[in-house]
């Protein structure tokens, strides 16, 4: 593509709208608009100049401002459809289909229709970390579109231009003074004088003030980039952590999120106010009843040594021990583990007994441990009892077959099946903790004797090294917002005409009003020719023909 030559001689990038030297209008529309748009001094932008190759079809298409609006709002939208129901990770369940079942039951066909089409684990699906990365690379592209050419066009701007630039600049003045050497003078003077950077060139005055307003659009749209890229690094494996783990008393387990690294709960404390040693708390205790001073789990953390076996205590090298309360977190190797939640008396073990319904006789006792039961218990020679099935949370019947409602011994239910010497085939029986369902034929029962309960603490893992990128990338972009907001680029430019004829004109991206205040003193001072606000003239006339009609 050809470069365009000017009046001047300069020469300019194919798609330049204004002259680089000289300000010349170099397209047919801009030398017939009465004002020219100086949105990006008229310089040449890729994307409305190289329009051949797939390369530049994708630089087009991403750098358009409708494209990235549209992005925007896919986003927004598709956040919002993600918090209509929870999302995967406050759905208390630890399958696919306990997943489904959840949505299902509570949610009814809106709730499946959510599961199917992904909804329920949206933020970290492909589709929408794509949405994300291409509202990335759609800022990247049109920003970069913009700020080079605007940059180089700012660079290189001149400072005498010529008259048909001044011409159509909404602020536009031609009159002739008394003295036109003694106006320039003092008008360098009071510029000057109100801030401005001032350049003059062979009879010919560029005042600029705030040119790095025109940044802070690019700022803010930087800060906004590393802002996406901390959001997409929380996808990537050790850079955002944010797991649950519930630790029963004496229970140790791996840290989720946090290989080779274990957890131990030695005891789960929970204390409370008392009327006797708190006064202060009398009133409120008379009221509500209990007030609970302290949650606390007393922990040991553990790290896998290289030569030990994952689940093997024995090969677990002790870190620490430490007391884990409510803001006080445990923090080892960049995690946070805090106190978020606690089970009180949650059932550990439950011992049975079983007995001969004929003659009363116990035959034998038997614990069953509800986190890990074993297949089968040994009374005695021939004597033993089978667990056939363990439903930790019997939740009734669903098509004939018992339930659990979850993996938590909540409301523990078993199928036994007893087998002594004298019943070697075995008898089945389906026990819960108040109630025993067998037929009227056995001969022998397991009834509950006993249980025992220990307390449970909720922990949160949390590790997060996008949290300083996310706060890096929030500060640069408000300071991309005030610089923007509170300064605007000002430019006033005067010239010699013929004789002691003068040419004036002002251009600001923002806030005329206060351009205009500084030109009036500026002319009032160095006694400069009257100049008018186009745009205003333009609706005055437009008003006095609508009333004429």
């Amino acid at each position: 593509m050809s470069k365009i030559t000017c009046q001047c001689g300069h020469e300019n990038p194919f798609g330049t709208v204004l002259c680089e030297r000289c300000g010349r209008p170099q397209t047919e529309e801009a030398k017939k608009s009465k004002l020219i748009d100086m949105r990006y001094e008229g310089s040449a932008r890729r994307s409305q100049t190289y329009k051949r190759s797939i390369i530049d079809k994708i630089w087009n298409f991403f750098s358009s401002v409708k494209i990235g609006v549209s992005i925007i709002v896919a986003v927004l939208a598709t956040s919002a459809i993600g918090t209509l129901f929870p999302q995967k990770l406050f759905v208390p369940a630890t399958t696919e289909t306990d997943i489904l079942a959840y949505y299902e039951k509570h949610y009814g066909f809106a709730g499946t229709l959510y599961y199917k089409l992904g909804f329920y684990d949206m933020y970290n699906s492909w589709w929408f970390i794509t949405l994300v990365g291409m509202l990335g690379i759609s800022i990247i592209i049109a920003s970069i579109d913009r700020v080079v050419p605007l940059y180089k066009s700012l660079k290189k701007q001149r400072t005498k231009r010529h008259v048909s630039f001044m011409r159509r600049q909404r602020i536009y003045g031609l009159g002739t003074v008394e003295d036109a050497d003694a106006s320039m003078a003092k008008a360098e003077e009071k510029l000057k004088a109100l801030r401005y950077n001032v350049k003059t060139e062979d009879g010919a005055i560029l005042a600029e003030r705030g040119r790095f307003s025109r940044w802070g659009p690019y700022v803010n749209h930087t800060g906004l980039i590393i802002f996406l890229l901390g959001v997409l690094l929380r996808g990537l494996p050790g850079f955002y952590v944010d797991e649950t783990l519930w630790l029963r008393e004496g229970e140790t387990r791996a840290i989720p999120g946090a290989p080779g690294y274990y957890l131990e709960n030695n005891q789960f404390i929970l204390d409370t106010y008392s009327k006797e040693d708190d006064a202060v708390f009398s009133q409120a205790i008379d009221r509500v009843g209990t007030i609970v001073s302290n949650y606390q789990s007393d922990v040991t953390l553990y790290k896998e040594t290289e030569s030990g076996l994952p689940g093997q205590s024995e090969q677990l090298e002790f870190v620490k021990d430490y007391s884990i309360i409510v803001n006080k977190p445990l923090n080892f190797d960049g995690f946070n583990v805090f106190q978020m939640d606690y089970q009180l008396d949650e059932l550990k073990s439950m011992t049975f007994q079983l007995t001969e319904k004929a003659s009363d006789t116990s035959l034998g006792e038997f614990t069953v441990d509800l986190i890990n039961p074993e297949p089968t218990y040994r009374l005695g020679e021939g004597t033993y009892v089978e667990l056939k099935d363990f439903y930790p949370d019997f939740d009734g019947m669903e098509d004939g077959e018992p339930k659990s409602k979850s993996p938590i011994p909540n409301n523990p239910a078993f199928i036994f099946k007893m087998v002594t010497p004298a019943k070697p085939d075995g008898e089945m029986s389906f026990v819960e903790i108040r109630h025993t369902l067998e037929t009227e034929m056995n001969d022998y029962k397991a009834t509950f004797l006993s249980a025992e309960t220990r307390d449970a603490t909720g922990l949160v893992i949390r590790k997060d090294k996008t949290l300083y990128i996310l706060l890096l990338g929030g500060i640069i972009f408000m300071i991309g917002v005030a610089q923007g907001s509170y300064w605007n680029h000002r430019r006033i430019w005067i010239q010699k005409g013929e004789g002691d004829e003068l040419v004036l004109a002002g251009h600001t991206n923002k806030n005329w009003f206060g351009l205009k205040k500084d030109l009036d003193k500026v002319k009032d001072f160095a006694n400069l020719p009257l100049y008018e606000d186009r745009q205003d003239a333009e609706s005055s006339s437009e008003e006095v023909k609508g009333d004429n009609s």
